[in-house]
């Protein structure tokens, strides 16, 4: 059967691939300890699946506005205000079906054939593929260890061409849990301003943040940059809700109308009644993301100190998000080959860096209790030692 072509420009999501074998040999009895899944082992907070529930009950589950409740938006709005420093109206937010949705909604309605979009490397393995999807050209950035894995204003001044229509920048980082500083990424907009390109910051994991290091919206350093700025974000990560598949995307009202036309043609409105459990997650305490991020803190302190005895590997400090994102080119393993070995062998499911463009590296995941990390720790480092 002849299928378009456009699916054979993209690859499927290893991500999801290796946390799906993972689950299957659990099933199976086989003692997994998986750092696979960029998912909190926690449950939703209870005050979110109230509201939730009680909009059920009154009866919200029929049809609703393709952009989303109007309450919610208003909530984002409000938020974005609060917490960024952006000032967008309820009329400048489309809720969609998880933050990927919104990127991909983004990507579709602003990318011709042709245009470039700038990517840094590690990257989220799905922008390439959105990108192509929209027949646009991804632009890989590459950074290293040494420099932080973080581009330079630099740079990015180098790479951008008559072609160029967005910069893709997520701060803090999947899968390097990097994150720019308030200095850098002011520089990074003055160059975006002065090349008059869009572009699209994902924010996924802002509340994920750890000593002392700060969150700072591209968007919010005056009214040029405001308006070449898109946001990307959603509640799957900070309010442990990556089931519930709410997100949104923000920004001028042209692309944001154009990206709800889009909508009303695929998924049309959200889920209705789980949108008043993202109702409730904004307006009530955020004493739930402290709890969560403070257990997330804990367990990076023990990762680290751990990945730290294991000889051959490095592996730079992250200041955000969940993972760590060692090195592994010592045991002469290129990622894909180590990460299926280490499956096989020691039952510890990894995630190859090759899919975000760092084929020496492996992403790990510690959203997942204490017990996993120590005990598949241990046979990663048993696994390392075969090749020091």
């Amino acid at each position: 059967m002849k299928l378009a072509a456009r699916v054979g420009e993209v690859t499927p999501s290893l991500t999801l691939a290796i946390a799906a074998t993972a689950k299957a040999m659990k099933a199976e009895g086989i003692d997994v300890c998986s750092f696979s899944a960029g998912e909190p082992d926690f449950d939703t907070p209870a005050h979110i699946k109230a509201a939730a529930a009680k909009a059920l009950e009154a009866g919200k589950t029929k049809y609703g506005p393709v952009a989303g409740e109007p309450q919610l938006r208003a909530a984002i709005a409000k938020k974005l205000q609060t917490d960024n420093g952006l000032n967008y109206a309820a009329e400048n937010v489309l809720v969609t079906n998880g933050g990927k949705h919104s990127l991909y909604n983004l990507m579709m309605v602003l990318l011709n054939p042709g245009d470039e979009v700038i990517i840094p490397a590690p990257y989220w393995l799905s922008y390439p593929e959105m990108v192509r999807l929209a027949d646009a050209v991804p632009v890989i950035l590459p950074t290293t260890e040494e420099t932080g894995y973080k581009i330079t204003p630099d740079q990015l001044r180098s790479a951008c061409t008559s072609k160029t229509r967005l910069l893709v920048l997520n701060s803090p980082s999947n899968p390097t849990g990097m994150v720019y500083s308030p200095a850098e990424i002011r520089a990074i907009a003055e160059v975006v301003v002065e090349k008059d390109i869009l572009v699209v910051s994902d924010e996924i994991y802002e509340k994920l943040l750890y000593d002392g290091a700060e969150h700072v919206s591209i968007g919010s350093f005056g009214p040029e940059i405001f308006a070449r700025t898109l946001i990307s974000n959603g509640f799957a990560k900070a309010y442990s809700m990556t089931g519930w598949r709410l997100g949104y995307l923000a920004g001028p009202l042209e692309i944001i109308k154009a990206a709800n036309t889009l909508q009303s043609h695929s998924t049309s409105n959200i889920c209705t009644f789980a949108q008043y459990g993202a109702i409730a997650a904004l307006e009530s305490s955020q004493d739930c993301v402290e709890e969560m991020r403070t257990a997330f803190a804990d367990r990076r302190r023990f990762i680290l100190d751990r990945l730290a005895a294991i000889p051959g590997l490095t592996c730079p400090k992250p200041d955000g998000a969940f993972y760590v994102f060692p090195n592994i080119s010592k045991s002469g393993l290129k990622s894909l080959e180590f990460c299926k070995q280490l499956l096989e062998n020691q039952q510890v499911a990894a995630i190859p860096g090759i899919a975000f463009g760092a084929d020496d590296c492996i992403r790990l995941s510690y959203a997942t209790d204490m017990a996993t990390i120590e005990k598949g720790i241990d046979r990663l480092d048993k696994f390392m030692r075969q090749y020091i």
